[in-house]
């Protein structure tokens, strides 16, 4: 077993218990220096940032931003050994401003003494705008290294005054090379390897979702059931509760997911696009708010190249009303794969925002007088409608009169593309063109 130690690059483990408390495998098992630490070799790497903070000997605040279990609390840790400052811990669910002015009080007293301290702060986007603010004098001051914790953005939670004081570091999800590693390392702190077939093993990996502590938890449960057969895939979800999947409705991810939906159909890939929607749906998303979003994309992205995109996504939308879920689903799905396939071409999208510009340019400007009606004979008097040509009486049952306001020349907004529906309106618009050019008198 201590071959197993020395291949996993583990230092001596700590006790399984302290006192009469059990400790979790994954605390456990916490790497005791950064090159223990598994799938952030781009962080902690010679090359990396926090290897050349350690290099220099300079600790300098930072934002930790990553998925749960991807080694933040750890990383923090094992940076206040390195630079033998005093480790201490908040977190900004169960602390307040009280909790900062005695923390921030105690690091003023270390440093007197000549003592520095890291502090570490999980979920610090939970804290509001004030309570960011009062880091600033003793970040600034050199009071405390400050390491923050985050799975959420930090460019939409955090004060810009607090990040241009921090570096931002994005930890990665764990891939597979790094859960194995854990999984082989848990296996060597129990000495057996884990009752399960290599497709098993692969869905154990999968079933982490880039969670090494999750990760842990699940071998930790497969550690105490007893079996003499190999659990096969099946097996194991039946020992272990399937993870939800990493999901929230209300922040980034949400964002995330349907960004990809949308520009998986707009860059024509059904099957990506299919991908997005299943996360979505596996996540709990509200299948009207897919929807609402596939009715954009469908007059944004494909517009008048396929003008049946739009009636396509509405009753995708009607369907789902009707049958619900699961079977109202199958809907969206379809709907989905239409959008994809279907031909593209956002130049409805361009002419509505060259005639807003131009609206905005132009201001006020009446309409020409002979389009307007005359109901009143002052009206008449005044030139309204005078000199109007109805179109279904004209030549070819096309005036070519002039519709844009009184000066203001002529501009083309819509320049349709030569995909699907659109190239017929392409020649249509060329074909009425000319005629406007004939008709224009000299």
């Amino acid at each position: 077993m201590s071959d197993l130690f020395e291949a996993g690059g583990l230092s001596e483990l700590p006790s399984d218990s302290v006192g009469n408390a059990p400790r979790p495998l994954a605390d456990r098992l916490r790497p005791r220096t950064l090159a223990e630490v598994v799938g952030q070799d781009h962080l902690i790497g010679p090359d990396g940032p926090i290897g050349r903070m350690i290099a220099a000997n300079r600790p300098h605040s930072i934002v930790l931003w990553g998925p749960p279990g991807t080694g933040k609390t750890t990383i923090a840790r094992l940076l206040s050994t390195a630079f033998k400052l005093h480790f201490e811990q908040l977190s900004a669910v169960f602390s307040g401003v009280a909790d900062l002015k005695k923390t921030f009080e105690a690091a003023r007293q270390r440093r007197r003494m000549g003592q520095g301290t890291l502090l570490f702060v999980d979920e610090i986007h939970r804290f509001n705008r004030s309570q960011q603010d009062s880091f600033l004098p003793v970040v600034e001051d050199g009071t405390v290294v400050l390491v923050g914790a985050t799975t959420e953005n930090p460019s939409f939670e955090l004060n810009g005054a607090l990040l241009s004081r921090a570096q931002v570091l994005v930890l990665r999800r764990l891939d597979d090379a790094a859960l194995e590693t854990l999984i082989e390392r848990a296996e060597a702190h129990y000495g057996e390897t884990l009752p399960l077939t290599d497709d098993a093993r692969a869905s154990l990996r999968a079933m982490a979702d880039g969670d090494g502590r999750y990760l842990l938890n699940l071998a930790e449960e497969l550690a105490a059931f007893k079996t003499v057969k190999k659990l096969d895939t099946a097996g194991l979800v039946g020992v272990v509760q399937k993870r939800a999947p990493l999901y929230d409705k209300s922040r980034e991810e949400h964002y995330n997911l349907i960004s990809a939906l949308h520009k998986s159909i707009r860059g024509s890939d059904p099957d990506a696009a299919l991908y997005w929607l299943a996360r979505m749906l596996a996540g709990g998303e509200q299948p009207l708010y897919i929807a609402r979003r596939l009715v954009r994309a469908s007059v944004e992205d494909i517009g008048l190249a396929d003008p049946q995109a739009v009636v396509q996504a509405l009753a995708a939308k009607d369907v789902y009303d009707f049958l619900g879920s699961p079977e109202g689903e199958i809907a969206l799905v379809q709907c989905v794969l239409y959008l994809a396939s279907a031909p593209k071409s956002n130049a409805v999208y361009v002419a509505h925002g060259a005639a807003k510009r131009a609206a905005a340019e132009h201001g006020s400007l009446m309409p020409p007088a002979h389009i307007l009606n005359a109901p009143t004979k002052l009206m008449k008097n005044l030139g309204y409608g005078k000199g109007y040509e109805y179109d279904h009486e004209a030549e070819e049952g096309f005036s070519g009169q002039n519709y844009f306001p009184d000066g203001m020349a002529r501009q083309d907004f819509y320049a349709p593309k030569d995909t699907g529906f659109e190239r017929e309106i392409a020649k249509r618009l060329e074909y009425w063109a000319k005629l406007r050019t004939r008709k224009q008198p000299p």
